[in-house]
């Protein structure tokens, strides 16, 4: 017998915790609660809206969608020591990343998805969109490449309203009544037959990881019923630019202090030589 991820007391705690805290800001809508499988592994493909997420995400699939809910989280966040002790106690799974020990967390991932049959939230996106209308962004590949070598159904999820409780770059969370109205829908598993199989490269993870976005951004549309972008937001694409028109912008300005620093010295010297000129010189 598997032995049991997570410690059950710890488990009984904190949903009630996290239930009671939601209950008094949240009003949620949940649709497509039946797409989540009642057992085995799965992955959970969510939007990232705010760093709310991981409490309405939560209480979503293990309220809504009757599973546990785990997620990988920043190395960070597992440093505080009743994080941690919590975190270790419900099953999350810890990254690291940019450092190697990130493939070890998404062996554990695959740990907990193939022979725990845990259902493990991911942001595909890897941050909060930075999309100007919060619509989901160009994402990473590490969702698409699990799910392909673990054969695990991937369900999208999309959510809407945490932006209206803590939106992103704020520290001061909207807590006053009336609650947020927060709404959710999850989809049928994502279509990934075609990249099922095939050699794992570059291309195979681009596909897989577009429908896997495309899937959870027409959700999302539904939610707002609005028209999404027809190309999502490239974040890292965004901020190469940034950068190339800030460092541009001081290129200009180096130019500027130069070309008036070489006209103050022209200035000067032709104002020695009228000096002269006046003294017959």
């Amino acid at each position: 017998m598997t032995k049991q991820r997570e410690s059950r007391w710890v488990m009984w705690v904190v949903s009630r915790i996290v239930r009671f805290v939601l209950w008094l800001i949240v009003k949620p809508e949940w649709r497509g609660t039946e797409n989540v499988p009642k057992q085995g592994g799965v992955i959970i493909a969510a939007n990232h809206l705010s760093v709310t997420d991981p409490l309405t995400v939560a209480h979503f699939l293990y309220i809504g969608a009757r599973r546990w809910p785990t997620f990988t989280m920043k190395d960070a966040v597992m440093k505080i020591p009743v994080v941690r002790a919590v975190a270790k106690a419900t099953g999350q799974i810890p990254i690291k990343r940019g450092s190697s020990d990130a493939v070890k967390a998404l062996g554990e991932a695959e740990k907990a998805l193939t022979q725990d049959g845990s259902s493990v939230i991911f942001y595909p996106e890897g941050t909060c969109t930075r999309d100007p209308n919060l619509w989901p962004m160009t994402a990473k590949n590490g969702v698409a490449r699990l799910a392909l070598t673990t054969g695990v159904p991937v369900v999208p999820v999309a959510h809407w309203g945490e932006q209206n409780i803590l939106p992103y770059g704020s520290k001061k969370p909207r807590l006053l009544p009336p609650r947020k109205r927060v709404q959710f829908r999850a989809g049928p598993p994502v279509d990934l037959s075609a990249y099922m199989g095939e050699p794992i490269t570059a291309t195979v993870l681009e596909g897989a990881t577009k429908a896997i976005m495309a899937d959870i951004t027409a959700l999302q549309a539904q939610i707002r019923g609005e028209e999404p972008p027809a190309v999502p937001f490239d974040f890292a694409k965004a901020r190469r630019e940034q950068a190339e028109a800030e460092r541009a912008e001081r290129a200009l300005e180096e130019q500027g202090v130069e070309a008036a620093a070489n006209g103050t010295g022209q200035a000067e010297t032709a104002d020695g030589d009228n000096g002269k000129n006046n003294t017959g010189a």
